[in-house]
């Protein structure tokens, strides 16, 4: 297999995908997608977690906010996950850290099925919640970013803005997976079984499904890129971060910039829009769950015509397109909100296929770092931002929902649409930033 060249903003010709391409794009996607189904189905049962695991008596307001926190606290960890593993992902290989990334996240996913709640030990319930969701955030701060470097260093020439918007739909496929199991559970369950029982199963779901993953990529092999600098001798002697703050804080700026779009909209727009939109646009249970489902699908969908999209006209005109795509679709689905919603149904899906636009991020991130160093580049600028970003973004969209309008959620992803699309236009002027 061809070591992947990096990116430029230009087109590079393409070389068709060999099936040994393609059995480390499945196994790698489908790893991605079960350990990213388990760090986002905590938000699936957040009205369950905050009910049983804090004081009786609570205000549901404040219960919300306190899971939101723990929710956060993942985001938070993962700077510490994906720094520590990228350093040995650039030192020692990268299949062993893309191995242990879904290790550490099966373990804590299943451990959280099966904790006592707040009834059966107190205060240790959440002090025990918020430990293993940290466990989770230091996991998937090293899987996304190793991810995304271990299929474009498999991919073929031409085929890496392919390859990694394939693994990105993988990756939300897991978010896919959640909204069908959360809303199965919530159409088969009453509130009390739920309650009961019911919020348990998609953890132990998950935990058992991430350790067939952690069997599964067993068959991978190391990167043809890594294994070719091990052979000349080329890997960092220093410490890999130390270069990248050194050497390369243009690409740390720009990874981070589009980062911020990447959170907003996978955040805002699949996993927060059925709470936002719900009762204050009066959208019933079953067309939120519908289209909820229906973005996340067309979300998968269009990470691959993104990626696809990549290889045609090159990355910086692919970031252009999909940022304004997804600026206007955004707009478009709130204003038929903000008109009665009667047309949820067709412009949630149409919105989903355009957060696919993420799909772009991760062929630039790839190609701002030399090889010696990608994994720490990468990785420490996408969960620096996701850190900063991912962990106020909940909190902040549910209180400007509250003080600032319905709609005011569909101007923060505007913005951060409009921070990439000028993060496109430096890239087609400023073409050294990325690695040549």
């Amino acid at each position: 297999m061809q070591a992947a060249t990096p990116l430029s903003p230009d087109v590079v010709p393409s070389k068709s995908l060999s099936r040994a391409d393609i059995k480390t794009l499945f196994l790698a996607a489908l790893g991605g997608a079960l350990e990213f189904y388990d760090f986002v189905v905590f938000l699936f049962v957040a009205a369950q977690l905050g009910h049983l695991f804090f004081p009786p008596g609570t205000a549901p307001w404040l219960a919300k906010l306190q899971v939101y926190g723990i929710f956060a606290a993942g985001y938070l960890a993962r700077p510490l996950g994906g720094i520590v593993m990228a350093h040995f992902g650039d030192r020692s290989g990268r299949k062993k850290m893309f191995t242990l990334s879904v290790f550490l996240m099966a373990l804590p996913t299943l451990a959280i099925g099966l904790l006592p709640v707040y009834a059966q030990i107190g205060i240790a319930a959440p002090i025990l919640l918020l430990l293993l969701r940290i466990t989770q955030g230091v996991a998937i701060g090293g899987e996304v970013p190793g991810a995304w470097v271990f299929v474009a260093e498999h991919a073929p020439p031409g085929r890496v803005g392919f390859a990694c918007g394939s693994l990105t739909s993988g990756l939300t496929i897991g978010i896919l997976i959640g909204s069908l199991v959360a809303a199965w559970l919530h159409h088969e369950l009453t509130p009390e079984q739920m309650l009961d029982w019911g919020w348990r199963v998609p953890f132990i779901i998950g935990g058992v499904f991430g350790f067939i993953a952690v069997w599964l990529r067993r068959w991978l092999r190391e990167t043809p890129v890594f294994a070719a600098m091990r052979e000349r001798k080329e890997l960092s002697r220093e410490m890999p971060l130390r270069n990248v703050l050194r050497g390369h804080l243009g690409g740390v700026a720009i990874s981070m910039l589009t980062t911020w779009m990447l959170t907003a909209a996978i955040l805002v727009l699949i996993l927060m829009l059925p709470n936002l939109v719900q009762k204050p646009f009066h959208i019933a249970q079953e067309d939120v769950s519908l289209g909820n489902s229906l973005a996340a699908f067309c979300l998968a969908v269009g990470c691959i015509f993104y990626g696809w999209l990549v290889d045609r006209i090159g990355v910086a005109w692919a970031l252009m397109i999909g940022s304004l795509g997804l600026l206007l679709g955004t707009y478009g689905l709130y204003g038929d909100l903000a008109a009665g919603g009667s047309h949820f149904l067709t412009w949630y899906p149409v919105v989903g296929f355009l957060v696919g636009a993420v799909g772009v991020i991760p062929s630039l991130m790839v190609a701002a770092f030399p090889p010696a160093i990608r994994y720490s580049g990468l990785s420490f600028a996408y969960n620096v931002a996701y850190a900063i970003f991912g962990a106020s973004t909940a909190a902040l969209i549910d209180l400007l929902a509250e003080r600032a309008g319905q709609t005011a959620p569909a101007h923060y992803v505007a913005i951060t649409a409009v921070v990439s699309m000028l993060v496109a236009l430096y890239v087609m002027v400023r073409r050294k930033v990325l690695v040549n």
